[in-house]
């Protein structure tokens, strides 16, 4: 089956739509002409303030995480073959927020606002050398599944041991908003330090993206066509790893959007991997700028977090992915 040929078209007029409206709704509604003259630069000067420096930073910064998280979700899930993959599952997002928990505990914030993302990008990059390295040395996608399980894990637990041991309870809220997830304030400046590496690891698994069609043939018969093995799964995980991380430094830390997009869009290209990680990476980045402007409408005393959202809706998706496949395999 071939990809369909109005997903990509659609799919990318629907995210320019989505971030015109994350510019137009938010605590309070704009008016279409008064966006449109913002833009153009035309506009009341409070108004291109609240556009260029506010509102569109902000929906950039949830699209681009959700791209990079859906781009991933589909590179893993193709490399592991198993639908349920995403980049929480080799323990990158985790050693991420680690490094940034870390930096809150300390108050090394205080020193710079670039020391906390830049914190989250240097452990997403202890993350993905940990997991290159296993690739190289393993040969078994379990084994490399389950040291990522038990990265996740510990880096899990000393992030709770640094909550639990917080000095004073503006550290502890600070790592629990962080923990949450959120886009809230995000500025150009802020896109600029993590798109480096959102883009490196989106090229990276662009660039190796053929070798994820082979494995669908099984890794011996992919081996047999003259795949090799060891160099697509480091490649994979690596542009996996850089991605979340740029990722992670932006948003915090956003869970399941690398898990739904990726399984919307494989039916529409024939379940090849290789096909599906443009339409993961655009439906991604549109479910996350939808759910940033539901963060923003919904009548609630204090901002919800991206984070929560997120799960909110993913985890009930998840749960019908696993018992689908669970059905479908019995």
């Amino acid at each position: 089956m071939k990809q369909h040929s109005w997903l990509l078209p659609a799919l990318i007029l629907s995210s320019v739509a989505g971030l015109f409206a994350a510019c137009l709704l938010g605590s309070v509604s704009m008016p279409f002409d008064r966006v449109l003259s913002a833009f153009f630069g035309s506009g009341d000067q409070a108004d291109r303030l609240v556009i260029w420096q506010i509102r569109l930073p902000r929906a950039l910064a949830a699209y681009l995480v959700g791209a990079a998280l859906g781009l991933s979700g589909a590179a893993l899930q193709g490399l592991l073959r198993n639908p349920l993959a995403e980049p929480g599952v080799l323990g990158v997002s985790a050693s991420a927020s680690l490094f940034a928990t870390f930096a809150l505990y300390y108050g090394l914030v205080a020193i710079s606002p670039w020391v906390l993302p830049m914190a989250a990008i240097l452990g997403a990059l202890a993350g993905t050398a940990l997991i290159a390295v296993a690739a190289i040395r393993t040969q078994s996608v379990v084994t490399l599944i389950l040291i990522g399980v038990g990265l996740s894990s510990f880096s899990g637990a000393a992030m709770s041991l640094l909550m639990n041991l917080a000095p004073n309870p503006f550290s502890l809220s600070d790592m629990v908003n962080w923990m949450l997830g959120s886009v809230a304030n995000r500025s150009f400046q802020e896109i600029g330090l993590a798109a480096p590496f959102l883009l490196s690891g989106a090229a990276i698994l662009l660039a190796s993206r053929r070798g994820l069609s082979a494995l669908t043939l099984g890794e011996e018969a992919a081996s047999g066509i003259g795949l090799d093995l060891r160099t697509q799964r480091v490649l994979t995980v690596l542009g996996a790893g850089l991605a979340t991380g740029g990722s992670v430094a932006l948003a915090g830390a956003i869970g399941f959007v690398g898990i739904i997009a990726p399984h919307i869009i494989r039916p529409f290209v024939g379940h090849d991997p290789a096909r599906s990680l443009i339409p993961s990476a655009l439906l991604a980045g549109l479910i996350l700028v939808l759910a940033d402007i539901g963060v923003r409408l919904l009548p609630t005393s204090s901002e919800l977090k991206l984070g929560v959202v997120a799960a909110l809706i993913g985890a009930p998706a998840f749960v019908w992915i696993a018992m689908r496949r669970r059905a479908i395999n019995d």
